[in-house]
């Protein structure tokens, strides 16, 4: 399978925006004010008909033909009707790559105004993304095609997390929540009506990519069946892919064609492709980012047996009935030898089993000597420590502990912490510092059995 390039359009040197705009009502004003405020170092062209002056303090001009250089990447931003010449134009300039974030292409129906758009990518031998879509985003080279201001949706920190997004409104709402979440992103690409770049070309471009560690997915569709397979068996195998495929119900797989002009075909289907190569599956967002979470931050598990550690019995009671409910996990039982070592440095009124609960008094030394003694013990493969921050001896100390623990642990170690304010200031405190944060038993569960599943597959147990 040909590997089409698309590290000109992720790591552009040049861009021209073609339809940027002095009007601050228009998608190629916002796109071109973005570059600027995200620092773009490379060289920055705004490409407009009618301008007679630089924009923003952009080099201006009427077309990209008068631009002297090699585009790397060309944003179209323009009425539909005038993306063919548009991209013609890239094309005879040398442009590399293009995004096309304008719609009323296939989805509404005008499929032969995209197969015009595809005829010329194709003539050129020029990836183009979309159209459609939101474009791409990559902290590290400080690109953003997308048209929402940053003081409507928050950007995220660089990390290790590529999301793939067919969906502009999923992507711009997930790209919002990651900015709160304890990961940081490596790429953002969305791809709308995949016209000419396709998931299968994202998915082969970041297989290879060092820059990403997990790849987290929003489809509505596949397009190339065998080559998906094909490309699945490979990314797996090398790096974890989570999953969420829309279009369960006919109601849903409608919705996916007049949306971005998706076939979404069988879910059932696609769920078995999905569970024969390795894709963890995420049933809705909150499991797209919480899967992604643990992924990005905790290592292999040797095995399926949990310890909870926690400072509130209740809590630890649903952590327990949660990890019962799985077909995967077990609750783990304390070696002789380490109950025995536990008794001796623990109070009475602490019962030494599994949950462990060091009562609502428990400070950040009490769970220094629970934490310790599960790492050494061989029983146990996974820890979830609970902490009720409305006690009175948890504090910002035992979160600095937790995260000085997490990062001499040999096993992985999540956190379940449910509260408001001040729970929240100490989860934003430990998953900066890359300590997974979960805000109930089930996400934390799942979480942990996610992260067991794609261990067994890659062998690791």
């Amino acid at each position: 399978m040909k590997k089409m390039d698309l590290t000109p359009m992720l790591k552009p040197k040049s861009v021209a925006i073609i339809g940027a705009s002095r009007d601050p009502d228009k998608v190629g004003h916002v796109i071109l004010q973005n570059y600027i405020n995200a620092g773009y170092s490379g060289r920055l062209y705004a490409v407009n008909k009618n301008a007679d002056a630089d924009i923003m303090g952009v080099k201006t001009v009427r077309s990209i033909l008068d631009i002297k250089e090699k585009i790397d990447l060309a944003v179209v931003a323009i009425p539909a009707q005038y993306v063919p010449m548009a991209l013609e134009e890239c094309g005879r300039s040398g442009a590399k790559t293009a995004v096309v974030v304008s719609g009323g292409f296939a989805e509404i129906g005008n499929t032969k105004l995209q197969e015009d758009l595809v005829s010329v990518a194709e003539k050129y031998g020029m990836p183009t993304l979309g159209p459609n879509c939101l474009g791409v985003m990559d902290p590290r080279s400080r690109i953003d095609t997308l048209f929402l201001p940053t003081y409507k949706l928050s950007r995220p920190e660089v990390g290790g997390v590529s999301f793939v997004c067919q969906s502009g409104a999923v992507g711009s709402t997930v790209l919002d929540l990651i900015s709160g979440e304890g990961f940081g992103l490596s790429k953002f690409i969305s791809y709308g009506n995949a016209a000419h770049v396709d998931e299968v070309d994202i998915l082969n471009y970041l297989m290879d990519d060092e820059e990403t560690k997990v790849v987290i997915m929003y489809v509505e569709g596949i397009k190339r069946g065998k080559e998906f397979i094909e490309i699945a068996r490979k990314i797996t195998k090398k790096k974890p892919v989570v999953v969420l495929k829309a279009g369960r119900t006919a109601a849903g797989s409608a919705a996916a064609h007049s949306h971005t002009a998706a076939l979404a075909g069988s879910y059932e289907a696609h769920e078995a492709l999905f569970r024969q190569y390795g894709f963890t599956i995420a049933d809705d967002l909150s499991d797209l980012l919480n899967y992604a979470k643990i992924l990005d931050s905790c290592d292999f598990p040797k095995g399926n047996r949990v310890a909870i550690i926690t400072n509130g019995g209740g809590t630890g009671v649903l952590s327990a009935d949660a990890i019962g409910i799985t077909e995967s996990l077990q609750l783990a039982e304390f070696s002789p030898s380490i109950a025995s070592s536990l008794r001796k440095q623990l109070p009475p009124l602490v019962n030494i089993r599994i949950p462990l609960d060091l009562a609502g008094d428990a400070d950040d030394k009490r769970y220094e000597i629970a934490l310790n003694a599960v790492t050494s013990d061989s029983n146990i493969d996974m820890v979830l420590a609970i902490v009720l921050f409305q006690t009175p001896g948890a504090d910002s100390k035992l979160a600095a502990k937790l995260v000085s623990l997490k990062e001499r642990m040999n096993k992985p170690l999540i956190v379940l912490s449910v509260g408001a304010e001040y729970t929240a200031m100490h989860t934003k405190m430990m998953e900066s510092a890359g300590l997974p944060v979960y805000e109930s038993p089930t996400a934390a569960v799942r979480s942990l059995a996610a992260l067991l599943k794609y261990a067994r597959y890659r062998g690791m147990k």
